[in-house]
């Protein structure tokens, strides 16, 4: 199946076909048509799936140039809403229809310019939104089509009450609702319920770790986290790297002391950091400026970064499934990559977690030549366990 059967209109095939994409992906092939109907959708689909297409083709092909908002995607975060933005302008590239990209972290000025300059298409994360309608900026009488995306993570961050008066700006009569989440915890089902008439449910397995990409653990003693991580750097012949930290002072800390060993090509990216330092961070990585990026979690979602040759992550991360967003930075379009993760004692129960998502024991790996202290963690032959016989009625070790 090609995306000319799917019924998208000429000037966004076009777009598409100019992109070298021919066939779509399985999130692709079965929400598109669906949209196109005019359906109510709830898509169960992680990050690298195709999802922003699957929503944006068959969105871009129900509406003509309006010049008012009629189709509005909310993200959780900046760098999605800014990934998501840009998608919409690729896309409907043949269409003339504009996008005003919304997010906090920035002055008002230049996004207010946008709306009342027309548009036909809204990203935004959910409080510039809000700030947006109460300075009369934003209007939502003519939303056709509303796109919640990576619900989730809003609901994990905080955002669903402002996420609720939203939908209800937004008219209900006629509206279509698309609603995308990569997990359906209780509290997203019941909002899914009040905001969605008759949804179809589209579900895509969920994300595994993909077959080019080699993986594996790196034990050592919590004293030598750093250490290993500076060896590891040293020791791979990488063209550019991710490195995921737990925290945003972990990450700030572990740039200083790569910057500190000479090499300069290395940016921080997390919350704490302005946006427009942020963006020049994943820019300047994209371009190979720069060639380490250590960033938290808010990079491991969603962030489309192509030919990233090895990810490290500093620590095992503390959700299951972070595992798989992270070290999915790599290994992508069918490349092989390969993913460090530094274990230390504090986090075995981590990264069991870790090996019964996946379902698969991860191997242990040593670096060649590296000073490596004492840990039971070294050790290869599993531990033998005590054993004990009664003589005389009292127990001793045998």
């Amino acid at each position: 199946m090609g995306f000319d059967t799917l019924g998208l209109s000429a000037p966004v095939l076009e777009a598409v076909l100019e992109t070298g994409y021919t066939n779509p992906t399985p999130i692709q092939a079965q929400a598109i048509p669906v949209i196109l109907e005019g359906k109510d959708v709830i898509g169960a689909s992680q990050t690298g799936t195709g999802k922003t297409a699957a929503f944006a083709l068959p969105s871009l092909s129900k509406i003509t140039k309006m010049g008012k908002p009629q189709i509005l995607v909310l993200e959780p975060t900046r760098e999605l809403a800014h990934q998501v933005a840009e998608q919409f302008e690729k896309y409907g590239a043949k269409t003339g229809m504009k996008v005003a990209l919304l997010y906090g972290g920035v002055g008002l000025g230049e996004q207010m310019k946008q709306l009342e300059e027309g548009v036909d298409i809204v990203v935004a994360t959910p409080g510039r939104l809000v700030d947006c309608f109460y300075r009369a900026a934003m209007r939502f009488g003519e939303i056709k089509i509303l796109i919640l995306d990576e619900v989730d993570r809003m609901l994990d961050m905080g955002f669903l009450p402002q996420v609720r008066k939203i939908v209800n700006l937004c008219p209900w009569e006629g509206r279509q609702t698309l609603f995308f989440s990569a997990t359906m915890p209780a509290a997203i089902q019941t909002f899914a319920q009040w905001c969605l008439v008759d949804p179809i449910k589209i579900e895509i397995a969920r994300a595994e770790v993909a077959a080019t990409v080699s993986h594996a653990f790196y034990p050592v003693s919590i004293d030598q986290r750093d250490e290993l991580l500076l060896a590891l750097l040293e020791y791979t012949d990488y063209h550019s790297v991710m490195i995921f930290t737990r925290t945003r002072r972990e990450a700030d800390e572990v740039t200083g002391m790569i910057k500190a060993t000479g090499q300069t090509k290395v940016a921080a990216m997390h919350s704490d950091i302005n946006q427009t330092d942020r963006m020049k961070a994943l820019a300047g990585f994209k371009s190979g400026e720069f060639e380490i990026l250590v960033a938290t979690d808010v990079a491991a979602r969603g962030i489309d970064v192509s030919g990233v040759s090895h990810v490290i992550n500093y620590r095992v991360p503390e959700n299951a499934e972070d595992y798989v967003h992270r070290i999915g930075r790599t290994g992508r379009a069918e490349a092989e990559g390969d993913a460090f993760t530094i274990l230390t004692a504090d986090e075995l129960d981590f990264a069991k977690s870790v090996e019964i998502f996946v379902n698969k024991e991860i191997k242990r790996e040593k670096l060649p030549d590296f000073p490596y202290i004492y840990t039971a963690l070294l050790d290869t032959d599993p531990i033998k366990p005590i054993r004990r016989k009664k003589v005389g009625g009292k127990k001793r070790r045998k």
